[in-house]
């Protein structure tokens, strides 16, 4: 059922993520807030939290990191990725986590790549292929869905590879399995190409889940140029009604953030019948 609000109604399940919002608290008491606040809860990487102290929360969670090390487009960074995103499935299990994030390569502490890429050779598109392939069997084994999250390169991860929400798509759609979706994430969209609702439509068949902050700055919509009310209409009216996840530092009282965003997706009551 729809969340109502003062605006229209909530036709999708919202998320915030722990790692951004509420950072004055301790990782256990920032979940329970937001969770108490009306959101699922997104984590990062999992091998720096107590899961045990997570899961006694009663929190939902929609999304966790399912990698430690590893790329997509080497054979040595995709047998670290598959390793790794099977030690990650017990703690996604333990947690009820339905989808576990994945980008081009592995990322450090500042968002960086661990092993940057300036050209993308076709040789790394069938190998990154392949990986997927082996990932989408991981997710038929475990019951769950791994996701593959464009980034953008101008701002924050320079050098990733297969950053671009058009090269995600591809390489999901290509080994087009449920269990590989895309994690569209409308901030890095925005700053790489535009053209979001576009984006969105076309990508639609192979979302897992969307994130949003945004542009500049990676804030709480409202703060910047991204028009987030058209695109919770033009997302409704596609009919999807999956989970967006805020992946965004506020630009000032958390709680205010978390409103905006609520407010943001919020539509016309007879858009959620369409």
């Amino acid at each position: 059922m729809a969340e109502r609000t003062e605006l229209g109604e909530v036709p999708f399940t919202l998320a915030a993520c722990s790692e951004m919002v509420f950072r004055e608290l301790p990782v256990v008491d920032r979940v329970k807030r937001i969770w108490e606040l009306g959101f699922q809860v997104e984590i990062w990487d999992w091998t720096k939290h107590d899961i045990k102290a997570l899961a006694a929360t009663g929190a939902a969670f929609s999304s966790m990191t399912g990698y430690v090390t590893g790329a997509l487009a080497d054979d040595e960074g995709a047998d670290a990725l598959i390793r790794t995103a099977k030690q990650s499935i017990p703690v996604a299990k333990e947690l009820g986590i339905p989808r576990l994030n994945l980008h081009g390569t592995g990322l450090d502490g500042h968002g960086l790549p661990m092993k940057p890429s300036d050209v993308v050779t076709g040789a790394m598109w069938m190998k990154a292929k392949d990986t997927l392939d082996r990932i989408a069997d991981l997710g038929v084994q475990a019951g769950l869905t791994f996701v593959l999250e464009n980034l953008n390169t101008a701002v924050d991860h320079p050098g990733v590879p297969f950053a671009k929400a058009e090269d995600c798509l591809a390489l999901v759609a290509a080994v087009n399995h449920p269990s590989l979706r895309l994690m569209l994430d409308l901030y890095d969209a925005q700053i790489g190409e535009g053209n979001l609702i576009d984006l969105c439509r076309k990508a639609l068949p192979f979302v897992g889940e969307i994130q949003v902050a945004d542009v500049p700055g990676r804030h709480e919509p409202g703060t910047g140029e991204i028009n987030f009310s058209a695109i919770a209409k033009a997302l409704a009216e596609m009919g999807y009604r999956g989970t967006i996840g805020l992946e965004a530092w506020p630009a000032g009282d958390d709680e205010l953030a978390l409103e905006r965003f609520r407010a943001a997706f919020s539509v016309p009551t007879a858009l959620v019948a369409h």
